[in-house]
């Protein structure tokens, strides 16, 4: 998993539709999307999952639900999202197949040791730095920290919190292989426009760290 993801945050589209949001990002080359719904009810979710994975079939980009499992199955996603509180890694797994992208977070230096006996699809570096969207955190990596943890695991890794077009750059430096963004696509005037001017800048570094 390579690029740039968007996890969605409805209160940060101010009075933007969602799937509209969804769809500019796509449009502006998005290569991965994470619903996170924590305030809606089941049906909704389901519902509203629906419309997106459909939305979204034209660009072979995944779906991936946040925390959700029932939802992710309901709707036949690409995969989940799970924090270190949410069900277990092994149960997950087997609930959602071999072929799913399950993704966790990474909180601790501990999180990522434990993380490296299992076969997630990818770590989210959480978060990379401080940020209003995540509250429940117990510090911040920072760059130093995201290289620690690059040079450490066997895993791709997803950095999130904080990141935009000033410091994508320097993330994609520090060792992440992916960018996700909250408040930098979902608040934007522009979805579309944001999500192009950071695709093209994490693609530029990604290709030069590998240069």
């Amino acid at each position: 998993m390579q690029g740039l993801y968007l996890v969605t945050d409805r209160g940060l589209c101010g009075p933007k539709d969602l799937i509209d949001v969804i769809l500019k990002a796509l449009q502006g080359g998005v290569a991965c999307v994470q619903l996170r719904e924590k305030e809606v009810s089941t049906r909704f979710f389901v519902e509203e999952a629906q419309k997106i994975k459909a939305l979204m079939a034209p660009f072979k980009a995944p779906l991936i639900i946040n925390d959700r499992i029932d939802v992710a199955l309901a709707v036949g996603a690409d995969g989940v999202h799970i924090g270190q509180a949410d069900m277990p890694y092994a149960v997950a797994r087997k609930l959602m197949g071999k072929r799913a992208i399950i993704g966790l977070s990474v909180e601790t230096w501990e999180d990522v040791e434990s993380a490296q006996a299992l076969d997630v699809d990818y770590l989210g570096v959480s978060p990379v730095f401080e940020t209003p969207t995540k509250t429940d955190i117990k510090g911040s990596w920072g760059l130093e920290g995201l290289s620690k943890i690059k040079a450490y695991s066997r895993h791709p890794l997803v950095a999130i919190g904080g990141l935009n077009a000033s410091n994508a750059a320097d993330a994609v430096k520090a060792g992440a292989d992916c960018i996700a963004v909250v408040s930098a696509i979902c608040s934007a005037s522009d979805p579309l426009e944001a999500a192009r001017e950071l695709r093209d800048i994490i693609h530029n570094a990604l290709a030069q760290r590998s240069a």
